[in-house]
């Protein structure tokens, strides 16, 4: 059951859910992460009735549920203990005020529910030591992407701090715990999280952008050559393809699609191209070639985009010890 575009996944996602009733559904749900559950459970609150017709194709082994032929339609009850049973009462409550009345939430675990733009909203007028804080809590994409709402000026500090930040103190969790009302679990205990440092700014920064990663390093370089140097020794952005071997280009190549690699490698060196090339059938690098004359002028955040993709793929084969990756540094405009 392909779906033709990700609106048409998610509503059979959120179909499927609602058929499979609470219990089914809550098993579901424990295995994705907070974004899918929030579109998820957004769409099955604003779901209309499905009649037997629609469901039917969707799992033809649930038919025995749809004998009567009734209309489906998730109720805010259904929707309510789904997500209690798969997230557990205090992370649910958060989401559910969200997903049925569009309230926003506050707390650094609540952050990783909202989107960006509303996340920066929320953080961006604390201290930058307690933002700084806040965003090595979250994963890395997130935190780049809220970084990306704060000003030149807020951004720059913020990376400053967490690169300096060589833990969280008891007292510091206590207080984002009294300004944003729900804070980590553990915040009580007498050992500081072992959380920030350089590579954890360099995670964070692989995801910012090229235009604002090279003013944020600017930026570290005037206060500490040294440490801004460190930090591009820790990151990992496209060009750094070059530096793994052939079998590992190959494992890569196998996981991506032909599409979004023509896009990434319209913003890539010569060098990487020959070696994207050389790791392909003569066949496939001759068809690659002639894609890539044929296509136009791309945006580069339309390049960067599919090589963030790509990288994605390439971190978690790394984690999966299939390939070895190393690190570095990019720049805007049209490629």
């Amino acid at each position: 059951m392909a779906a033709a575009n990700p609106e048409e996944g998610l509503e059979k996602a959120a179909l499927l859910l609602v058929t499979l009733g609470a219990d089914e559904a809550a098993e579901v749900l424990k295995h994705l992460g907070p974004r899918e559950v929030q579109k998820l459970g957004m769409k099955m609150a604003t779901m209309p009735a499905q009649q037997r017709a629609k469901v039917e194709p969707l799992l033809v082994e649930l038919n025995e549920h749809f004998d009567k032929g009734i209309a489906i339609q998730a109720d805010e009850e259904q929707i309510r203990l789904m997500l209690t049973k798969a997230l557990g009462d205090e992370r649910a409550a958060h989401l559910i005020s969200r997903v049925l009345q569009g309230s926003d939430t506050a707390g650094i675990e609540n952050l990783k529910w909202l989107d960006p733009s509303t996340a920066s909203d929320l953080i961006k007028n604390e201290h930058p030591q307690i933002i700084a804080t806040i965003l090595v809590h979250l994963p890395y994409d997130q935190a780049g992407e809220i970084l990306k709402h704060f000003s030149d000026r807020l951004r720059n500090d913020v990376v400053l701090r967490i690169a300096t930040l060589d833990g969280v103190q008891p007292q510091a969790l206590k207080e984002l715990n009294e300004s944003l009302t729900k804070m980590l679990s553990g915040a009580a205990a007498t050992k500081k999280a072992a959380m920030g440092g350089v590579r954890h700014a360099a995670e964070i920064l692989n995801f910012v952008g090229a235009a604002a990663e090279t003013a944020v390093l600017d930026n570290v370089r005037d206060y500490d050559p040294e440490l801004a140097q460190k930090i591009l020794d820790e990151m990992f952005v496209f060009e750094n393809l070059l530096d793994i071997d052939d079998r590992g280009i190959q494992t890569i190549l196998r996981e991506i699609q032909s599409d979004s690699l023509i896009i990434a490698l319209k913003g890539a060196s010569p060098e990487l191209r020959e070696k994207v090339f050389k790791n392909m059938s003569s066949r496939a690098a001759e068809m690659m070639r002639e894609d890539l004359e044929a296509k136009g002028p791309v945006r580069l955040s339309e390049v960067e985009a599919e090589q963030k993709e790509i990288l994605k793929v390439v971190r978690r084969l790394a984690e999966e010890g299939q390939v070895v990756m190393g690190g570095k540094g990019g720049d805007d405009g049209f490629v």
